[in-house]
């Protein structure tokens, strides 16, 4: 038996509510007419809705939808959602904030439940909502709020058009959140306001730049367009953003102009002027070295913003030295960079240091467990880097299970592990790797990568079994996409027409640069015919002057050579632009060797070119999309000679 509701239960019950009078039992019906009148007209709720927490998005929304009064039912659903976000249970809020109930909802409510719903979708990384949302504001929409949430609006409202991908309405935001907040932080302010400037498109920018209400809108508008001018090295562009600041003395961004222009505008005052190229000329690295050295004094002669008069370059050859003991000399004559060692030793012996006070420009890569001292940056032509490049090819055009080749070795170590880390992350799998040595049967290296030493072994393995003679036709594996071959020309060449004997000829190839001598050979490379490959711009770069001018002068510069001068070439314009590319999120130089980024660790990688042979000629390839990317131009600098 049920015991009594008492008075005690009756409060603490939720489910119970106070009937307006008390009938006798004779009555009943009567009785229970009078509760629901009494249930309809006093809206009598079965839930107190200032004190109820509600676990799910479903139990609050049951709950709303009991109370008739839709303005108390709107500020619970608001103040779940509030709740939730607290919690970090954004999906729960994005349940209620997108509920119908809201529909009617009055101006206050609606601008609340877009700032709340403005939170969750940023957090979720919701860009659909984020479109939605978008679309029912406009930039000064921030401006609804009280002044102590007008701060957080904006933020919010920004990273809501960004996700949107309108960066152009939240670079609006933001600089209207600059006149309408003094108490805003006006450097980080600045600092997004040029971040989403520059991932504006050029028609984008220019059409508003036409149509840009208020004084500061315009200025910044014609300081994102005036950096956008084609072929601006960063010396021009720091006198742009210098030009610009005396023409709009008044604007915020002259007096606080955007870290990024800071640092390109002072880039000419704190270039390096006492520099050491420290590269092996005699023994075994002599010629890479020596290619280095010209690429590097090359570059230095081209470029035309050099001051010859203060700069000062010194060779030292590194082949005899023991490099600590050379970099404390270096140190102690007032260098100011210093470019290598190319010797991957004696780059390691600089890793026992925690800081170097003379920056070094090491042209190789540490290994990848070892420390990075303070002031050491790293840049080599990477193995790793067209590994990396390869993956992402492949599985953009589809290729997600691929066999591979690679040479042993340390060098190919790296490489293998580079591939297989990219391939992970694009959910590609390697099903065979195959490493050889140059001595090796290629044909039998071949069988063995498309699966056909497998198709026979399990032939004899029938006849054995069965005692009768089992007509064999070798079969390749069938659950290939494509192959992986690292291979040198004279080998890829064997193996590229082994492919098509074993019945793998219709697989896509892709290589690294290696598989390309540099320099086209039609009647030897017709073996090669289909094979994709990455290589340097100063390689496959169809326009290149820096290119012609050099082969001109030095029509003995081919191959790997070729691209060890490029590689000299890029040291150069790398001493110049260090802290851009270490300081600038997003920041690329293109390059002979690629288009070159840093890692917040300082070592650069390279994004290389793609072509294809046909009839022995490689043939250029248009690069990979990016997810996102900017137009605009005043961290990607064209090197001069291109």
């Amino acid at each position: 038996m049920m015991p009594p509701i008492t008075r005690r239960h009756k409060r603490n019950n939720p489910e119970y509510c106070e009937p307006a009078m008390t009938i006798d039992r004779p009555n009943l019906r009567i009785a229970a007419l009078l509760v629901a009148m009494v249930l309809l007209f006093a809206g009598c709720a079965s839930v107190n809705l200032e004190s109820h927490v509600a676990e799910n998005a479903n139990e609050a929304l049951d709950v709303a939808a009991s109370e008739t009064d839709r303005k108390e039912a709107h500020r619970y659903l608001l103040g779940a959602a509030d709740r939730f976000q607290n919690r970090n249970q954004h999906r729960d809020a994005r349940t209620l904030l997108q509920s119908s109930q809201f529909d009617g909802a009055d101006e206050e409510t609606a601008n609340q439940l877009i700032l709340l719903s403005m939170a969750s979708a940023t957090a979720l990384e919701d860009a659909r909502w984020a479109r939605d949302i978008a679309s029912e504001i406009t930039p000064e929409h921030f401006l609804n709020y009280e002044q102590n949430l007008i701060s957080r609006a904006a933020k919010l409202q920004a990273d809501t058009y960004q996700l949107a991908d309108d960066n152009l309405a939240a670079a609006v935001t933001l600089i209207l959140l600059a006149e309408a907040d003094p108490d805003a932080d006006t450097q980080s302010v600045h600092d997004a306001i040029w971040q989403n400037l520059k991932e504006t498109s050029d028609s984008e920018l220019s059409d508003k730049e036409g149509r840009a209400i208020g004084y500061e809108a315009q200025g910044w508008l014609e300081l994102a367009g005036i950096l956008r001018e084609p072929g601006t090295n960063l010396d021009e562009q720091g006198r742009m953003i210098r030009s610009w600041q005396n023409n709009w003395p008044d604007h915020p961004a002259a007096e606080t102009p955007p870290a990024e222009l800071q640092l390109i505008a002072s880039l000419a005052e704190t270039r390096p002027e006492r520099i050491t190229l420290a590269v092996p000329l005699s023994g075994p690295l002599a010629s890479a070295g020596a290619a280095i050295r010209d690429g590097f004094f090359a570059a230095y002669y081209e470029d035309q913003s050099a001051d010859r008069e203060k700069i000062s370059i010194q060779v030292v050859d590194t082949s005899d030295n023991d490099f600590p003991q050379l970099y404390e000399e270096l140190a102690n004559e007032n260098q100011d960079l210093i470019v290598g060692p190319l010797e991957k030793d004696s780059l390691a012996s600089l890793s026992d240091m925690d800081s170097l006070p003379v920056p070094v420009l090491g042209l190789n890569y540490l290994p990848a467990d070892a420390s990075v001292p303070s002031g050491l940056y790293q840049f080599g032509l990477s193995a790793e880097d067209e590994a990396r490049q390869i993956a992402d090819r492949m599985t953009a055009e589809g290729v997600k299970q691929v066999l591979v080749l690679i040479p042993a070795g340390d060098w190919g170590d790296r490489l293998e592990k580079a591939l297989l880390e990219r391939l992970n992350q694009n959910e590609g799998v390697a099903l065979d790797i195959e490493r050889y040595f140059r001595e090796d049967n290629l044909r039998a290296v071949t069988a063995d990568l498309l699966g056909i030493n497998v198709s026979r072994d399990r032939a004899i393995e029938v006849e054995r079994t069965a005692g009768i003679n089992v007509e064999f036709e070798p079969r390749r594996r069938q659950d290939a996409d494509g192959i992986v071959m690292v291979a040198e020309p004279t080998i890829a060449r064997q193996f590229k027409p082994l492919f098509a004997f074993y019945f793998g000829g219709n697989l896509p190839v892709y290589s690294p640069s290696m598989v390309y001598e540099g320099n086209p050979d039609p009647s030897r490379d017709r073996d090669l015919n289909g094979v994709t490959f990455t290589d340097t711009p100063w390689i496959l770069a169809e326009d290149n002057q820096f290119r012609s001018v050099v082969k001109e002068a030095m029509p003995d510069l081919k191959g790997q050579l070729g691209r060890l001068f490029a590689m000299g070439s890029d040291a150069w314009t790398l001493s110049k632009r260090l802290p851009l590319l270490r300081q600038v999120e997003g920041a690329t130089i293109e390059g002979q060797t690629g288009d070159l980024t840093m890692t917040p660790e300082g070592s650069i990688h390279r994004e290389q070119m793609w072509a294809r042979f046909r009839n022995g000629t490689p043939e250029r390839l248009p690069a990979l999309e990016k997810s996102s990317g900017t137009e605009i131009q005043e961290v990607t600098e064209i090197l001069p000679q291109e």
